[in-house]
């Protein structure tokens, strides 16, 4: 809910980049995702096939790479919000990422940079030389500069998107709710063509070349960066948001034992410290003010004025005793988001396993399409991909608006709402994917085939992974769109940072659940259920667990849904920072 206030202080005239920035922000984010995921979704491959590391080895260096990613966001958020910006972020981190592209495409290249080449023949009987400690640790050097790369540019791209909207108008609502299925649509794309095209140029034309064209798509999304440069809305750094976290902490600690007054609406002068918010400069966005709220109602008592808080000119005595009514919400803000956070982990473990399990399934199955053409078995995911694709304009274009003369919300839906939807296709995909793969067993096992490959197309696969689209389509942008809209401005890289940092958990929460049950159901009569011989195992077993699981997950997440409030902002005129008088405090 906004509430619009008006001030005797002039508001700036800003205008918003709105649509004529996003196709910029959109083109430099798209180049830059099919520059990264075309290199890295065949990377296993390229380690094994052209490095020579042998199998657990490789899985380890991709694994210690992608939780590294995933929580580099973070560290990203952090430098954006208290340091740089997120357009300078995000061009740091888009020159880091080229670095590392050149570096890794090198080792394809230059022949001191990678071992002697080997036939499949020596590579089965493990006869190949391995990659040396140099060649291996210029591969390495490229995976961090990738890193470095994906923390800046993970938590700031949707960030910097949203800024270009105004959120204090219908118009800039609409356009940003409808930014994030575009954007999201963009990224199904980018996975169609790399897990297409770029994968079959590696596997069958030359890794060089495979490796290029990635490349070179970064260095058109450094380009698309700059080109936009003179439609953006910049918002600036305001300081390190971790150290207002802690002093809200802090200072409510200290004052613990204060009793709180009962708190009326608009009734919080000279009880709550509440300074007005100010422009950092007279082209920034406009302040969105966070009323006083009784949620997690010990936190306010870190904005009650106690006698020696304040000077004279109405300045903060001690930062960490007395807190604004701004910086209370703010960490509010957090503490609310955080549960649905942890809920939506395990659906997460569900969208892992189209890169693993769904591929060995994939690989047991009749893969041909015609005389003469064979699916690859890693590129079966892109059903679920193509489902995204052709579902969100239709969702955008066609259902929203329908939704949302039903239910006036910009959205169509509410978020919360859209994120639980997103749940049930999860459970439903997974229990899908366990009545598939009890199918598959049985027939490959009825027929004896040498290979152990079952005589049923591969596109049985095709229903559980429709499904895992459609939660895509709705958990996971509703997860981001969440992230983002319910943090404030300064705050909101630290929100996108979220969802890869929940990635990074749905992770390693998903390779423990693998390891328990690898250990924990095989006997001396029968294999466990993930055994290396997916015919003898229980794939369908592990699946129903996931499902299980998030059956579980669901009704928390309901519980955590009922609960929640939404944020609340107040539009206030903003004040150009030289005109504030000395006793007043920026947010």
């Amino acid at each position: 809910m906004i509430d619009k206030k008006s001030s005797s202080a002039t508001k700036p005239n800003k205008k918003y980049g709105g649509w004529k920035a996003v196709p910029f922000i959109l083109g430099n984010e798209t180049f830059e995702r099919l520059a990264v995921f075309g290199l890295l979704l065949n990377f296993t491959v390229y380690l094994i096939t052209q490095l020579h590391l042998d199998q657990v080895t490789a899985t380890n260096v991709i694994n210690i790479w992608f939780g590294l990613t995933s929580f580099g966001p973070l560290l990203g958020a952090f430098i954006s919000d208290a340091l740089l910006g997120r357009f300078r972020t995000i061009a740091f981190a888009s020159f880091a990422s080229l670095l590392g592209m050149i570096l890794v495409t090198l080792t394809s290249w230059l022949p001191e940079l990678h071992p002697p080449s080997c036939s499949d023949e020596q590579l089965a009987k493990s006869q190949c030389v391995k990659a040396s400690n140099s060649q291996m640790s210029v591969v390495i050097l490229g995976l961090c500069f990738l890193t470095i790369g994906s923390g800046g540019i993970r938590s700031c791209s949707i960030p910097f998107g949203v800024d270009q909207f105004d959120q204090t108008t219908e118009e800039g609502k609409k356009g940003m709710a409808s930014y994030f299925n575009w954007y999201y649509t963009t990224f199904t794309l980018v996975l169609l063509v790399t897990q297409t095209l770029v994968i079959y140029i590696q596997d069958s034309i030359s890794w060089k070349i495979g490796f290029a064209i990635p490349t070179a798509c970064m260095f058109l999304s450094i380009i698309m960066l700059f080109v936009g440069t003179r439609f953006y809305v910049h918002v600036k750094p305001e300081g390190s948001i971790f150290s207002s976290v802690g002093q809200v902490l802090v200072s409510a600690y200290n004052k613990r034992k204060l009793n709180l007054p009962i708190l009326h609406e608009d009734k919080v002068d000279g009880v709550f410290y509440d300074p007005p918010l100010i422009c950092a400069s007279d082209d920034a966005a406009l302040p969105l003010k966070l009323p006083l709220t009784n949620q997690f109602r010990g936190l306010n008592k870190a904005a009650l004025i106690t006698e020696g808080d304040l000077n004279e000119d109405k300045s903060i005595v001690n930062k960490w005793r007395l807190a604004s009514i701004q910086q209370v919400e703010e960490v509010k803000c957090i503490a609310k988001v955080l549960p649905i956070v942890f809920t939506g982990i395990i659906p997460l473990i569900a969208v892992l396993q189209q890169g693993t399990f769904n591929v060995i399934q994939a690989m047991k199955m009749d893969r041909n399409l015609g005389p003469k053409f064979q699916v690859p078995a890693g590129s079966i995911g892109v059903i679920s991909y193509f489902t995204i694709a052709l579902w969100l304009p239709f969702y955008d274009r066609i259902l929203v608006p329908r939704l949302r003369k039903m239910t006036n919300q910009e959205g169509g839906i509410s978020l919360l709402l859209r994120i639980g939807i997103g749940n049930v296709f999860s459970i439903l995909s997974m229990v899908m994917a366990g009545l598939v793969e009890k199918l598959r067993r049985d027939s490959a096992n009825s027929h004896h085939n040498p290979l152990g490959i079952a005589p049923i197309s591969v596109f049985y696969l095709a229903p559980q992974l429709v499904l895992m689209g459609l939660y895509e389509a709705f958990g996971i942008i509703g997860l981001i769109e969440m992230f983002n809209r319910e943090f404030p401005e300064n705050m909101r890289s630290v929100g996108n940072s979220l969802f890869p940092f929940a990635m990074g958990c749905a992770s390693y929460v998903g390779v423990v659940i693998v390891n328990i049950v690898h250990h924990v159901t095989g006997t001396h009569s029968h294999p466990d259920w993930l055994t290396n011989d997916i015919n003898a195992g229980r794939v369908d077993y592990y699946y129903y667990i996931i499902a299980g699981l998030g059956v579980l997950n669901l009704f928390t997440f309901i519980y955590v849904a009922r609960r929640y409030r939404y944020k609340e902002v107040q539009v206030l005129d903003a004040l150009p920072q030289q005109d504030m008088e000395m006793g007043s405090h920026k947010i």
